[in-house]
């Protein structure tokens, strides 16, 4: 399977005569399950200091969450520069660099004197290395696999779940002896481990394109021999007629006083052309940014889909304890209630990928029911009266959330939506649409709760905003069919326009230069006829 590695070192590219679905791979599913744990991991703990930063800054709870909110929407809005750096230098040094700029920005933030160095610090600068390092650690992995994309990605992925249980006490228990602003400084040096992830990110070449395409193209005669064939099978009792044929293609045939010796070069001509013609043409440059995505209906319906669908994906976990405690529920009970969010969350990443995994199946089709069943556990929320019933709901939601959440990126490699081929492009842009509702999401849920003085409203908003997103989603299949059909059309008109162009050959000009000969020596021959 493996053409060559390179050198025998950490850095070297793996060359692969098709997708390893393993290998080295899986150290970058390693890589990815970390990059994970350190960014939406600690992004989702990081309410564990609200409380603190209240008190410290004497700044209110929506201010303070603000935090949170930027650095979301600065990592999904600068999603297509990730792709651009990502093409132009590499995932592996992106990541790194990420990894840094995270670190130094949570670093810088245990220093802050106010909310408005947060916003820069924690918003700004780790948002813009939250960025770097997650979006081109799912795209290198997803191009590790094939028939386990869906699984591994999956099961990476519940880092971040993973993360929520550890960090979350972890980090409560440390304030406790050495206060927030050192815990802070203690989780942007554990960031800085994402530079160690990066480092395995070895890019990955696949060479069969290639190698079949030289393969599949016939070697072409050189155009001094064809000539000859043809001649040979076209040759006539009458050789006196034909010789010219003979002089043009051989010249031992050619007597002295002919005009055959200037032609005498052609065949050098020829055998240099035939060899120009064998040469490998340059490899084409690999574009920054395709945006030629943008042209594609379906990719369009499904970048709706994950504007739509994300308004129903962080306000939930931010309002599940308000609401149980508007019902008189106590805090451990209502933290409970979190926890098994989260753990259902796992479940339901893994499920996803293991369901996704099978083969033959349309993975299209399995992500709109989980995205309908996921706008059920939304709805279902309001109804929930007391302990036991907002438990069912939020594990069942957890866990299509799970479903959705750990495949709805990886699903872009699928030919259903873009391929393989584009995905890095369109991941960049995908994301890149994301951030509107990652930034709006949770204060337009905010809006409604202060309005309507409900928290079910913000439910139910969310619950709005994934049935939009079903709708979208299920535009995907049917637009790429069309697409596809269109091309298919486009390209049997080419065929035929070519057939008729190749139905009438293009003779030599030695091949014209002799009838015209002919024709002159026979008029001769009747005119000195007696």
């Amino acid at each position: 399977m493996t053409v060559k590695a390179g050198k025998m070192l950490c850095g070297a590219p793996n060359v692969y005569t098709e997708v390893p679905d393993g290998g080295w791979g899986w150290a970058v599913a390693f890589a990815f399950f970390f990059v994970e744990a350190l960014t939406y991991g600690i992004l989702k703990s990081f309410g564990v200091f609200f409380n603190d930063l209240m008190e410290s800054f004497d700044e209110t709870n929506s201010r303070i969450s603000w935090i949170v909110s930027i650095c979301v929407f600065v990592q999904t809005f600068t999603a297509p520069l990730s792709t651009v750096l990502s093409n132009r230098f590499g995932h592996r040094l992106v990541v790194m660099a990420g990894g840094v700029l995270i670190s130094t920005g949570m670093v810088i933030a245990s220093f802050a004197r106010n909310v408005v160095d947060m916003y820069v610090t924690i918003g700004l600068i780790s948002g813009l290395g939250y960025c770097l390092s997650f979006l081109p650690t799912v795209t290198i992995l997803s191009q590790y696999f094939d028939k386990r994309r869906s699984l591994v990605t999956a099961v990476a992925s519940t880092g971040e779940c993973f993360a929520v249980f550890s960090f979350a006490p972890a980090i409560t228990a440390l304030k406790e002896k050495i206060g927030w602003r050192y815990s802070l400084l203690s989780v942007g040096m554990l960031q800085l481990s994402i530079v160690i992830c990066g480092s395995l990110l070895r890019p990955i070449i696949i060479r069969e394109q290639e190698e079949e395409a030289v393969k599949a193209q016939p070697r072409e005669e050189p155009t001094e021999t064809k000539y000859m064939l043809e001649n040979e099978q076209t040759r006539t009792s009458i050789e006196s007629i034909d010789s010219g044929v003979e002089i043009t293609t051989s010249p031992s045939n050619v007597p002295g006083k002919t005009k055959a010796e200037p032609k005498s070069e052609e065949p050098k001509e020829h055998v240099q052309m035939f060899v120009e013609t064998d040469s490998t043409p340059p490899e084409p440059k690999t574009k920054l940014l395709d945006f030629s995505v943008m042209k594609d209906s379906s990719f369009i319906c499904y970048a709706f889909f994950g504007l739509f669908a994300t308004l129903g994906f962080f306000a939930p976990s931010l309002y599940i304890i308000p609401l149980s405690l508007s019902l008189g529920i106590s805090k451990d009970h209502s933290a409970y209630i979190l926890s098994a969010m989260a753990i259902a969350e796992v479940f339901g990443r893994v499920s996803a990928g293991w369901v996704l995994n099978k083969k033959p199946i349309r993975k299209i089709y399995i992500e709109l029911i989980c995205v309908v069943l996921l706008s059920v556990a939304l709805f279902a929320f309001p109804f929930a009266s007391e302990f036991w019933g907002l438990m069912t709901c939020s594990i069942f939601f957890g866990f299509m959330l799970g479903t959705v959440a750990g495949t709805h990126i990886p699903l872009l490699a699928e030919d259903d939506v873009v391929g393989i081929e584009k995905m890095s492009s369109a991941a960049g842009v995908y994301v890149f649409i994301q951030s509107i509702a990652g930034l709006a999401g949770p204060p337009l849920a905010g809006v409604l709760v202060d309005t309507t003085q409900k928290y079910s409203s913000a439910f139910y908003s969310c619950a709005a905003g994934t049935v939009l997103g079903a709708v979208f989603l299920s535009l995907v299949r049917p637009c790429k069919v069309g697409l596809c059909q269109q091309r298919q059309q486009q390209q049997q008109g080419t065929e035929e326009s070519t057939a008729v162009a190749v139905a009438v050959p293009d003779l030599p000009d030695d091949f014209i230069e002799m009838d015209i000969g002919k024709a002159e020596n026979s008029g001769k021959a009747s005119d000195s006829a007696p």
